[in-house]
């Protein structure tokens, strides 16, 4: 296979589950609203059942697809890691949703916020390497 097949395999698959999670239940699957849903608000299990089965496709392919873990190659003490997620985390809440939310949910559906909010994303994300870099 090919360098591509599996981003391709990986993005068709984060695709379908996103549609089904619409679909079967009118909810967008962005990741940290459906954290948000699990921790602080309705407890219900469809939010565990969504965040599960993406811990169980990763932990199963790399059991039986061989996919080698991702290394902390920069070298970034333990505690910057734990603040970025934090506030990673808080700009998500801020934002209304996250990458998945509205890059993968948001703009199929044409919605105007959500390609916005992608924009917004792409760049902060091109500022980011090339003040760090």
């Amino acid at each position: 296979m090919s360098d591509f097949t599996y981003p391709i395999i990986g993005g068709l698959l984060i695709g379908l589950s996103a549609s089904i999670l619409l679909l079967g239940s009118g909810r967008v699957a962005g990741i940290s609203g459906l954290l948000a849903n699990l921790l602080f608000k309705d407890r219900k299990i469809l939010p565990f059942l969504f965040l599960a089965g993406l811990i169980l496709g990763g932990t199963f392919s790399q059991t039986f697809f061989g996919f080698d873990t991702i290394e902390n190659t920069l070298n970034t003490p333990f505690w910057m890691i734990i603040l970025s997620g934090l506030l990673v985390g808080y700009g998500t809440r801020l934002g209304s949703g996250c990458t998945s939310g509205h890059g993968v949910c948001g703009i199929p559906r044409l919605s105007l916020r959500s390609l916005i909010a992608t924009c917004i994303f792409i760049v902060s994300a091109i500022v980011t390497v090339i003040l760090t870099r």
